[in-house]
């Protein structure tokens, strides 16, 4: 890959290769990591995108693996997700709740939620990308949406 188009690949889609990897790793040093490793393939690779979305599903790809592939090290150790979401800025309550209640879901329903709504990939292109039917995609949103939203009116009463 040329140098030029690695820095350019890079910078366009180094934050969302991290915050995939975050969702899945729930911890930041882990997502640093993965990100790491995934620029690094980048660099190494030498078969040529055909478009921009190519390139984009290539980056989303190999991230799951390497998320696959840390947690399934023994040396991992869990992150807190205080400390990171101290250093995001929410805009509302609403947003930070929102936060933590999708870090609180299961890995299916969280990554199938991340790639639909902050991502904007379709049911069929997150189906292709974890290898997973599309209807088990939309089944797996809709019931991520559900277990939100319980979540979110829990927390809610507790206030």
């Amino acid at each position: 890959m040329e140098n030029r188009e690695f820095e350019l690949l890079a910078l366009r889609y180094m934050d969302m290769v991290f915050r995939l990897a975050f969702s899945y790793m729930k911890s930041a040093s882990d997502a640093d990591d993965v990100t790491q490793n995934v620029l690094l393939r980048l660099l190494r690779s030498t078969k040529p995108f055909e478009s921009e979305e190519h390139a984009r599903f290539w980056l989303v790809r190999v991230t799951m693996n390497e998320c696959k592939r840390a947690l399934r090290s023994q040396w991992r150790k869990a992150g807190n997700i205080e400390e990171y979401a101290n250093e995001l800025h929410f805009e509302t309550q609403e947003h930070s709740d929102l936060f933590y209640a999708v870090m609180e879901l299961p890995e299916k329903y969280r990554t199938a939620i991340y790639l639909y709504y902050y991502e904007d990939y379709s049911t069929d292109e997150i189906a292709r990308l974890t290898g997973t039917p599309a209807a088990t995609v939309r089944t797996r949103l809709r019931r991520g949406r559900e277990l939100l939203r319980a979540g979110l009116e829990e927390a809610k009463s507790n206030v």
